[in-house]
């Protein structure tokens, strides 16, 4: 069974950078989208970024556009999400997940669409 396990998160300061980690095992992360997401104490589960399958577009939603890229390793199973000039609110509980229908236009789902998470990296932002 697949298992993804995100890693990368950490103590930043505002205007800061952190580049998370979403590896893959048992599963290609080429064949289904991936969809990052953040939780923050108290606050809805929010859509930060995700990526189809194959070559299918990424999508940044407005919130986070500009500070925000996401991209993918094949060769490493991986799947990045850069985040630059890093807010107190970027503060939450960093997650990836996916689905196992291979979605090729991943911003036309919602988050209940992809079952399929990880454990998630915290992302502190402080001064």
């Amino acid at each position: 069974q697949g298992q993804l396990v995100e890693s990368g998160g950490g103590l930043v300061q505002p205007g800061g950078s952190l580049r998370l980690s979403c590896a893959a095992s048992g599963i290609s992360l080429d064949a289904y989208s991936i969809l990052w997401f953040r939780q923050a104490p108290g606050k809805e589960r929010e859509i930060i970024s995700c990526i189809g399958r194959g070559d299918g577009p990424a999508y940044i939603p407005d919130s986070v556009k500009g500070r925000i890229t996401i991209s993918k390793d094949n060769a490493k199973n991986t799947v990045y999400l850069q985040m630059n000039s890093l807010k107190p609110e970027d503060t939450a509980v960093y997650h990836c997940a996916t689905e196992f229908h291979g979605f090729y236009y991943c911003s036309a789902y919602e988050l209940k669409d992809y079952p399929y998470w990880g454990q998630g990296t915290q992302v502190t932002v402080s001064s």
